[in-house]
Parts: structure tokens; sequence; C-alpha cells
């Protein structure tokens, strides 16, 4: 009874929308798909002479033939480049140079912009603008360096997962006493992704795809945090709304993890649907039921796209009580390269697999609730975010699923 009945409130709603889209009071959904790449078939641009390239080239002096072949392999496969810091000047001409050498081989490059203020909660992958304005002049840099060529670019990486807000975030990235101050922050984070989408939207060749974590993160509803006092923490539908989702071509779900390919698509299907139906109903939040009555070719759902770059094996599981804090999404040992890039994924509302996070690149130093500074698993020290590491890259291609060669 309450699926027949939310039908016929659908069915309402969606006779209206049409009426006010063709008297011209409201907006087709997602009309900016129009320009996004992805949209349909597309090479995607390769870096060239990468860390892959530059390893394959040391390891075949060396006489490691079969490693110098696999890193040779992975280096010809597409990956984004990321853009992370440095002043706005810097940004647009280096956006540029990446524009030209991609307008070389008729491609598109995928490109990440990753500078929000308070990063990262000041953790492993900390830095970001100073401040909200020095942000927004960067982004229009950044936008400025696309121009009318063709691009993609995944907006701010876990710039909407991780909110000053939660109660685990570290000082120094927005706090986590609950002061007012620190929802201010919120705010502000809002406001500076909203400003990426909006600036890069209007880009007439690009495709705009915000952060939307992955499906072991967040809960699609508002919930309490559940840290001592009640705590009620924004869920990823309605931080996507009030980062300006609607505004993008989609959201991009495992960036940097390990996911397998089948949950990410059965969590990004369900955030999809309870997009629609908050922004078409003015619902507070998605019952089941309610996400059972949407159907899955229903006009308007929001596509996503999924990083599959190190989802080979899917997630690592620490065996029970080996370490205090086992970080499973840090440099976790055996996993391996996932489905290759492109835009056949087999499924209507996913629009293309992207190696967004570059692997054989370190996830950071892991400790795992140990004293460290050595990471257990391996016996060292990691090196830190984003610097290369030969023998998890070699690892990497080895566990390829599908094989790498």
């Amino acid at each position: 009874m309450r699926r027949a009945r939310l039908r016929t409130r659908i069915a309402a709603l969606a006779g209206l929308a049409t009426v006010l889209a063709l008297t011209g009071q409201a907006p087709a959904a997602h009309a900016h798909a129009v320009g996004d790449p992805l949209s349909g078939r597309v090479r995607l641009y390769v870096e060239p002479d990468g860390n892959a390239e530059r390893q394959a080239r040391r390891w075949a002096a060396e006489g490691r033939t079969e490693d110098a072949a696999l890193m040779r392999a992975m280096a010809k496969i597409p990956q984004a480049v990321w853009f992370t810091d440095g002043p706005p000047a810097q940004v647009e001409r280096r956006v540029r140079d990446v524009m030209r050498r991609a307008r070389r081989q008729n491609a598109v490059p995928v490109l990440v912009a990753y500078y929000v203020p308070g990063r990262d909660c000041s953790q492993y992958s900390a830095g970001g603008a100073p401040d909200e304005r020095t942000y927004k002049r960067w982004i229009d840099a950044f936008a400025r360096g696309i121009g009318g060529g063709r691009a993609v670019v995944i907006v701010e990486p876990d710039g909407l997962a991780l909110l000053s807000s939660e109660p685990w975030c570290n000082d120094g990235g927005g706090g986590s006493t609950g002061e007012p101050e620190d929802m201010s922050l919120v705010e502000q984070r809002f406001r500076e992704i909203r400003h990426a989408i909006a600036v890069f939207s209007r880009l007439p060749r690009t495709g705009v795809y915000v952060d939307a974590g992955h499906s072991a993160w967040h809960e699609l509803n508002d919930y309490d945090a559940g840290y001592g006092e009640p705590r009620i923490q924004p869920g990823i539908v309605s931080r996507l709304m009030r980062g300006g989702v609607a505004g993008a071509d989609g959201f991009v779900l495992n960036v940097s993890n390990y996911r397998t390919d089948a949950e990410l698509i059965e969590y990004g299907t369900r955030v999809s649907k309870c997009l629609w139906l908050r922004t078409r109903t003015g619902a507070a939040s998605c019952s089941e039921d309610d996400l059972a009555a949407v159907p899955d070719d229903a006009r308007g759902l929001t596509p996503f796209v999924l990083d599959t770059s190190r989802n080979g094996r899917g997630p690592w599981t620490a065996p029970p009580g080996l370490y205090p804090d086992p970080q499973e999404w840090c440099n976790p040992p055996g996993r391996g390269l996932g489905a290759r890039p492109g835009t056949r994924t087999g499924d209507r509302l996913v629009r293309a697999f992207l190696w967004v996070k570059r692997p054989g690149e370190s996830d950071g130093q892991c400790t795992r609730g140990t004293a460290g500074p050595e990471d257990p698993e391996y016996g060292i020290v990691d090196p830190p975010a984003g610097q290369w590491w030969p023998e998890q890259a070699l690892d990497l291609a080895r566990r390829a699923v599908p094989p790498l060669r």
C-alpha cells in the first residue's frame, strides 16, 4: 500500500515537472551532461613519462624484465592528474599544459581539484588553501586553464565526506569540539564546493563530478554521530544537495578506496534515487520502501563514476583483534588494480570507470594504532601520502583483476 501511494505521488510530481519544463519554469535535470565527454565514447588521456614508465626503465636496466613489463603496461592506462597546491597563476599554467598535451593525443584528461581549505582534517593529506577567498581564486584559475577544451574534473575528494564537524576530525582541519565555529567552517566548505561546481559547470566541454565518499562510509540519511551527546551529522545525500550536486554532471565514489564495483553500484544507485526523491518531493529522508518504488530508469536520476584504480580484489579486512586501529583504507596489503577506465560500464547510471587515485602512490604513513613509526603490515615506514612506492605499485600490478597482461 505504501509503495502504491508513493508511486501515485511520484507520478503526479513527474507530471507537474513536465508541465513546468514545457512552460520554461523549471530546468531539465542535468542539462550540463550535453558538454560532458563521459556521456559518450571517449579516449582518455595518458600522462607521458609518469612514475610507472620511469620505474619500468629503471627495472629494465637492472634486468628485472617481467617487473618492468608490468610497470610499462600500467603506465599505458589513463590515470587522473591531480592539482593540489600552488598560486592561481601556477595552477592555470599547469592545467593548460595538460590540456595541450591531451589535445596532441586527441584525448580527454581527468583532472582532480584537491585544494579545499582544511583538506583531510590535517591528517595524511593535510593542506589546501589558507582561506575561502584564496580557494575560489584558485578554482577560477583552474577553470581558465581548461578553457573551451574537453576535460573531466573531479571536485575535491573527501571534500563533502570529511567535514570539520566530524567528531573525530583533528584540530587544524576544522576542530572537533562542536563549538559554533566548527559549523561555520562546515557552511564555508559547502560554499567552496558549490563555487567549484558552478565554475567548472560553466565550461562548455567539461564534465564535473563531485566526490561522495564510498559505500562503507556515510549513511544516505542524516544520522546521530553517537559520540557522547547527541550530535546529528548530515548524511551523504544532504551533503551532496547542500554542496550543489544539482549543478554537476554527477558524483564520484571510491576515490582512493577499495570497495568492490558491485557494492559501489548498489550504493550509488541508492544515493541517486534518494537525490531524485528528495529533490522532487521535498522529503527529508528516504526509506528503503521509498527507494524501491523509484524506477531504475526514472528520468533525471543522477549518474556517477567509480574509481576502480585499486579495487580489483576488493577491500582488506584485518584479522580480528590484531591492531588497535587497522586503518583498512590505508595501504592495505594484497590489493590489485581494478577495471580499466572507460565508459562501457554495463550500468546505465555508471557513466564511467576511472583511475582517479594513481596506483602506486602511498595513502600515508600508516601505523594501524601501534606506536609506529613502522607499518606493522610491511615492517617499514610507509612513504608519505602521494609519494611513489614502487613495491606497492608492483604488487597492485601483479594482482590486477582483470590481469594486466
